[in-house]
């Protein structure tokens, strides 16, 4: 039986939201639902679990239940999905992905709490999950067939029903490493899929064709362009997928890697490169509940293969265009009391995972010996990611990874406090660099001397309601900016920043994500059920420096 299929990650939309998106996902045709299941977002701490709000797996199961979609279910424990760390914990020892023990070990917990959570709503027990998966794209990491029978087998013994299956892409590489006996093997990818099946009967001659991700768009970067596909060319695409088999549409509704969970990747160079907050993929639902013109033309594909249900009547508001001012001023520096976890003193830096910390800041600070007449550089060896400079409390600088070396560092005859405001960006989703730490990971240097005598505060950023805005504050460096966004009846906005640089918002306190000014990303997406009627608050903490006005813009449309 072919099976039509989109993807849509509960976790990136609003469940309030859900409803909408999936009854405009059957729409377009599909009769069934796919989602990944981030273990970071389930268990934030060893040992405690969350399944509610964005992480209501469950609900989102119902709902799409009431919209008349089957589900396919990726419960991990890896799920890429340019999320951060490609859903793997940052409280994880190494090695990842394979049967060592200290790894096995928190797979089972984990595995404890959700698969049972899934088994209950499989359709062999009334429910709509159809499929779950063995972990994800592994023959693109690994190769241990053992650690892939002991998920496959935990997944039964916890008791899964319905077909397992893996994926991965269309290459003897990746299916020789990531297949197991006995489970169906599926393909990921884009376009030409007589070839991309051909290599996969190949391997598999006794599998039926499915394209478990048709990448029909794709994720961005900062500093690169925004990628678009043409809904036409990607429609003949699907046309010659369904041909011959069954298609899961990656995506099939857009979304938001709210909060700190935007993952990144590294260049075949091994540059850095951090994803942006929207998740829009150019799926033909886009991030806001839009029906774009693939929709349309998966649509019209669709209908020759499945009856099509009515589309919905769109219910889209938008927020009036306006300005809001930014009137309070509150230095990061100046509230360490309240937004630090506790100040740690140590000899050498620490990473962030070290101090038990996941996602957010840290600052680090020692002093300098002087008298250094020469203008000598401050260097971060293993800089993760990116650091705010500050020579007694005067902005010094900026540091990335894969960016400039250092700051050049005069010190008077008692010497200098050096301040470093470290910020991690997304960890990175995919390949070998999987599970990497951040923060400082191998000290700091003036010219040849390393720095010790080290206090740092962990500042995780997960609660910004106990900011002292009646504080006075002079500090330099990074800061809070706070003002009221006036709301007569809740309806989704999209919030511009011009004239910031790069920092985080949040809207009556729920972290919306990360701006930068290097784009491709302009606005970020404030979804209709983040608002009450009346005064909204509205928080940027800008790393760089704000405008001399500081004001923020809501506008009518994305600009991604």
């Amino acid at each position: 039986m072919k099976v039509l299929s989109g993807a849509m990650h509960y976790f990136r939309t609003l469940p309030e939201q859900w409803p909408d998106r999936l009854g405009k996902l059957r729409a377009m045709g599909v009769d069934t639902v796919e989602t990944y299941v981030p273990w970071n977002l389930h268990e934030p701490h060893p040992g405690t679990f969350v399944f509610t709000g964005l992480a209501d797996m469950e609900g989102f199961f119902r709902a799409a239940g009431e919209a008349g979609l089957q589900v396919i279910v990726r419960p991990g424990p890896y799920i890429c999905a340019e999320w951060e760390n490609g859903g793997l914990p940052a409280w994880l020892p190494g090695p990842l992905r394979c049967h060592d023990p200290r790894f096995l070990e928190p797979v089972d917990r984990f595995f404890d709490e959700v698969i049972p959570r899934i088994a209950a709503h499989q359709a062999t027990r009334g429910g709509n999950v159809v499929m779950v998966q063995v972990e994800n794209e592994y023959g693109s990491y690994g190769t241990d067939p053992v650690y892939l029978r002991h998920l496959a087998d935990g997944l039964v013994r916890r008791g899964i029903e319905v077909p397992l299956f893996t994926s991965d892409g269309a290459t003897d590489l990746m299916l020789t490493g990531g297949t197991l006996p006995g489970v169906l093997a599926t393909a990921n990818f884009g376009s030409g899929a007589e070839r991309q099946f051909g290599v996969l009967a190949r391997h598999r001659p006794q599998d039926e064709p499915f394209c478990m991700e048709f990448w029909n768009g794709w994720f961005d970067h900062f500093g690169e362009p925004h990628h678009t596909r043409d809904p036409q060319d990607a429609a003949r695409a699907l046309e010659e997928i369904l041909e011959r088999g069954s298609v899961n549409f990656y995506m099939g509704v857009g979304g938001t890697s709210f909060g700190f969970f935007a993952g990144a990747n590294t260049d075949d160079e091994g540059v850095y490169q951090p994803t942006v907050t929207s998740y829009d993929y150019d799926a033909p639902i886009s991030e806001s509940g839009e029906l774009t013109p693939k929709f349309w033309a998966y649509r019209e594909v669709l209908g020759r293969y499945a009856e099509l249900p009515p589309v919905p009547e769109s219910t889209t508001t938008r927020l009036p265009e306006q300005r809001v001012e930014l009137g309070g001023r509150l230095a990061l520096l100046d509230c360490l009391d309240v937004l630090s976890t506790g100040t740690v003193r140590a000899a050498a830096t620490r990473t962030f995972e070290e101090l038990g910390q996941d996602y957010g800041l840290a600052v680090y600070r020692t002093r300098i010996p002087g008298p250094r007449e020469d203008a000598l550089e401050v260097s971060v060896r293993g800089l993760r990611d990116r650091a705010n400079v500050l020579v007694d409390g005067v902005v010094a600088g900026v540091l990335e990874r894969d960016g400039a070396s250092g700051v050049a560092v005069k010190t008077p005859a008692g010497g200098a406090e050096l301040t470093l405001v470290v910020e991690a960006m997304g960890r990175v989703n995919y390949g070998p660099l999987t599970g990497e730490r951040k923060g400082i990971l191998d000290g700091v240097r003036h010219e040849r001397q390393y720095l010790f005598g080290w206090e740092i505060d962990p500042v995780p950023l997960a609660d910004v309601s106990c900011l002292p805005w009646d504080r006075a504050t002079t500090a330099q460096g990074p800061a809070f900016y706070r003002g009221t966004l006036h709301v007569v009846r809740p309806a989704d906005g999209f919030l511009a920043l011009p004239g910031w640089v790069k920092g985080h918002v949040w809207v009556n306190g729920f972290h919306l994500g990360r701006y930068w000014d290097k784009g491709p990303q302009v606005t970020l997406y404030v979804p209709w059920p983040l608002l009450r009627e009346g005064a909204n608050e509205i928080v940027v903490l800008e790393m760089d420096g704000a405008p001399a006005h500081a004001s923020v813009e809501l506008r009518g449309e994305p600009q991604l």
